[in-house]
């Protein structure tokens, strides 16, 4: 399901030697509510050429198909149908400015954080909206001199040389759910990441040239400690990183003269894990770019369902309210003194910021192993619309569909068919539950539960 959004910009962005980078902004959230094109930021870059390659490399992401579906038709001269591109959305803090998009494929992220120290700022303001990265301005920064210094407006009251009225950009586009999906799932991803290899800047360019430029659909290769570096291989072992589609890493080669390390962050796996999602960050001067890979190139991370069990709290929505009106343009979230504010368990506080980050509202730096606020303004019915098995289990609930059986099994009439669901001895531990519908069979809960698992666990949460 889409959503018709219209990006209304008062002029392009652009890249003028006299005035600077100026980024039209279009539709966004400030701590006084919602601006039409609001002004974040003006200042200078303290290292031009790290903040132009990182911005070019978050835009090309954007505008990237990494996975091409069999059904998918080639366009005449070359290019594809159905290919959706979208404006990065930036976020402007006290602690700088950052800069995030997906792939038109939706499995690979792309963030970059520009630190408050490489920025030298007259102007700083705090909120959210999405940028305009045109082709102009694409070029035109690809072709900034070395030692050429950068001005940076983010917000139309910066284009004072301009005439604003002169000329307004204005393009329709179908906002896609797949991105506030793509942000809830990163963020529930990424919160359960440990570190994995650190890699120097020398064992960074290696690394990074010596990855495939293209593989099959189906590749997933684990990336392991070697004596110089690390080195790919074909099964996983225990402290490998997950490198499903490895020429997707190949977003880092234009910046590889710029990166001083690269970190690699996955989860715990074994000789017989499946593929997971990685999150790669490339340390730069004054700035991080994180590349996060979903576990297989044809899976988007709009369709994880990582976010699904905490969503189905009963008291969510109330704990996710209560967290918002409390969070107030924070950039950096502490859930502990969050939960102490709140007087909501820990528990709580995970599950009503897995609410705020299913709209966008939240998301998770590893690095800094904390949560940041990213406010986008989106539609109260969002949530209905992203998360359908969400809504299918509380209809099967409201049409009396599940019915308790013996031994911690119950029975869910979805239609014509019946399936029976196995509980735990842990009734909230939702990732062991078992169900005999083909969803379950197919994944085994590895792309989240199934609508009758979330029924029964949320009838099971309601009766507690």
């Amino acid at each position: 399901m889409d959503y018709e959004l219209a990006y209304r910009y008062g002029v392009p962005s652009r890249l003028d030697e006299g005035a600077g980078l100026a980024l039209a902004t279009s539709g966004g959230s400030t701590p006084e509510g919602e601006a039409a094109r609001p002004y974040f930021f003006s200042g200078f870059m303290e290292r031009p050429d790290v903040v132009a390659a990182g911005l070019l490399a978050v835009a090309r992401v954007a505008r990237t198909r990494f996975y091409v579906p069999p059904g998918m038709v080639a366009a005449p001269g070359g290019g594809l149908t159905r290919i959706g591109m979208l404006d990065p959305v930036v976020t402007s803090t006290a602690e700088g400015l950052r800069f995030e998009s997906f792939s038109v494929c939706c499995g690979v992220y792309a963030r970059l954080d520009v630190q408050a120290s490489a920025l030298d700022a007259t102007h700083c303001a705090v909120g959210v909206t999405n940028v305009d990265v045109n082709q102009p301005l694409r070029a035109a920064l690809a072709s900034l001199r070395a030692g050429e210094p950068l001005h940076l407006d983010v917000g139309e009251e910066g284009l004072t040389a301009t005439t604003l009225d002169e000329e307004v950009s204005e393009e329709k586009v179908p906002l896609s759910l797949r991105w506030l999906k793509g942000f809830a799932e990163t963020q529930m991803l990424s919160s359960a990441m440990m570190p994995l290899h650190a890699l120097n800047a020398v064992q960074a360019r290696a690394f990074v040239r010596g990855l495939p430029r293209s593989s099959a659909t189906g590749t997933v290769m684990w990336a392991g400690r070697a004596v110089r570096g690390l080195r790919l291989g074909t099964r996983p072992a225990p402290g490998a990183a997950c490198v499903a589609g490895p020429e997707r890493l190949r977003v880092f080669e234009p910046l590889l003269h710029l990166i001083t390390s690269l970190e690699a962050y996955g989860s715990h796996v074994d000789a017989g894990s499946e593929p997971v999602a990685s999150l790669w960050v490339a340390c730069l001067p004054g700035a991080r770019l994180s590349v996060g890979l979903s576990p297989a190139k044809s899976r988007g991370f709009s369709g994880e369902g990582a976010v699904l069990a905490s969503l189905g709290e009963p008291r969510v929505e109330e704990d996710a309210d209560m967290l918002s009106a409390l969070l107030s343009f924070e950039p950096r979230i502490d859930t502990r003194l969050m939960a102490a504010r709140s007087g909501l368990a820990p528990d709580r506080v995970a599950g009503g910021l897995a609410l705020l980050a299913s709209s966008g509202q939240v998301g998770f730096d590893v690095t800094e192993g904390a949560y940041f606020h990213r406010p986008l303004p989106v539609r109260a019915d969002a949530l209905t619309a992203m998360h359908p098995r969400l809504a299918g289990a509380r209809t099967l609930i409201e049409r009396g569909a599940v019915t308790r059986e013996e031994d911690a099994r119950f029975r869910v009439s979805s239609g014509a068919n019946r399936y029976r669901v196995e509980v735990p001895a842990d009734p909230y531990a939702i990732g062991e539950y078992r169900c005999t519908c083909p969803w379950w069979m197919k994944h085994r809960g590895g792309r989240g539960p199934c609508k009758h698992v979330l029924a029964v666990s949320l009838l099971l949460k309601e009766e507690s």
